[in-house]
């Protein structure tokens, strides 16, 4: 292999790859990255066969071939370089890398020992844009769980909408749960089995972490391979689909209400982390009071805290409130975290009663929901 390439073409593409990498295996060659020059293409691998990504670069090839380095050590000396034109090539299996001023040498092992990261491309299925990337994914993924030992809540389930001809996307971790309506577009109608894909959370936040250069992205699912693909511009991000069965989510969204807030979710958040503050050093519970207004008097949530080894604090918070006069309590964590992943002037809360799930919609987008489920605090 014999290959030259910009560093500066490379950089803000690396550390995406790098993602991939495993860190605790006890397989030498997941602690590689392979490097493939190949039909006029140079491209850089990594999987620790979880989830796997490629990505390429523009790079004059003289020579094709494929080798792996120690990703972590070629992740460094490329961060640390400056801009400019590299040289690789291999020589007696070993990889020789230099730059201006700059020899290194690399141990290698074959590429032949490094993993397939996908078998083929399967079916395209849908389409993201640039504006669920950066937008749409990031409010869903947050209520996904971290957990990988509950497989079904650590994934987003992707649904085909019977009508608009696009996906419902829904994440949960069993405390909260964001829905969003016609998250990507359909591009091919499906078969029958690929209807509901619960993809994994992870796959999910890597696109999030690229949204600054990936632009649209292709989804295709490999049936035979329980494989979902991402396609982005010069680099492709690979994972298995999850198997096990998405709790019945519309169980959980209430289908009435007994109060109504609208307020000013810049000034909400204040509030929130504000009061927080306290919260933290007793089990970060926040309390909402809602309280009506009158013709003289503007209606307000007042959020409040308390710890016994501190104090309390209040804060209130103007807003339209109809219907009853109400209270709840919050985990402060996931109202911050869902506040914010959005970004509309007002917020729309919806509410039954002290121990029934908070409903938060958005001003500026109807078709999505997040929904909190409240701390019984004494006295209730």
């Amino acid at each position: 292999m014999k290959v030259s390439f910009l560093s500066e073409n490379i950089n803000k593409k690396i550390s995406f790859v790098n993602h991939a990498v495993s860190n605790r295996s006890t397989l030498p060659i997941l602690l590689n990255f392979l490097l493939l020059a190949k039909k006029g293409k140079f491209s850089i691998s990594a999987t620790d066969l979880e989830i796997g990504i490629e990505i390429s670069v523009a790079a004059n090839i003289e020579e094709e071939g494929g080798i792996t380095v120690p990703a972590k050590t070629f992740y460094e000396l490329l961060g640390n370089i400056p801009k400019g034109k590299v040289n690789l090539y291999t020589k007696d299996n070993a990889l020789f890398f230099e730059a201006d001023r700059i020899k290194t040498v690399f141990q290698t092992i074959s590429a032949d020992e490094f993993p397939k990261i996908y078998e083929e491309k399967g079916e395209k299925i849908a389409t993201i844009d640039s504006k669920a990337l950066s937008s749409d994914l990031p409010k869903v993924v947050l209520a996904a769980a971290n957990d990988a030992g509950r497989p079904a809540l650590s994934g987003i389930l992707m649904e085909k909408e019977e009508k608009g001809g696009g996906f419902l996307m829904v994440a949960t971790d069993g405390y909260r749960l964001s829905l969003k309506k016609g998250g990507c577009s359909e591009k091919q109608v499906g078969k029958k089995d690929q209807e509901s894909l619960l993809v994994p959370a992870r796959l999910i936040r890597e696109l999030v972490s690229v949204k600054d250069w990936a632009g649209d992205i292709g989804v295709y699912s490999s049936v035979g391979n329980n494989q979902i693909l991402f396609f982005l511009e010069d680099a492709v991000l690979a994972g298995r689909l999850i198997e096990a069965e998405f709790p019945n989510y519309e169980k959980i969204i209430p289908s009435d209400f007994s109060t109504r807030v609208v307020t000013d979710r810049e000034e909400f958040q204040k509030a929130v982390k504000t009061c927080s503050v306290f919260a933290r050093e007793a089990a970060n519970i926040v309390k909402l009071s809602l309280e009506k207004g009158s013709s003289s008097k503007a209606g307000k949530i007042v959020v409040s805290a308390s710890a016994p080894s501190l104090g309390e604090t209040s804060i209130d918070v103007e807003a339209v409130i109809e219907g009853e006069e109400n209270e709840i309590a919050f985990n402060a964590r996931y109202l911050l975290e869902f506040l914010g992943s959005v970004n509309p002037e007002k917020i729309i809360f919806e509410m039954t009663g002290p121990l029934t799930p908070g409903v938060f919609k958005l001003d500026d987008d109807k078709d999505f929901l997040h929904i909190i489920m409240p701390i019984r605090v004494q006295g209730q």
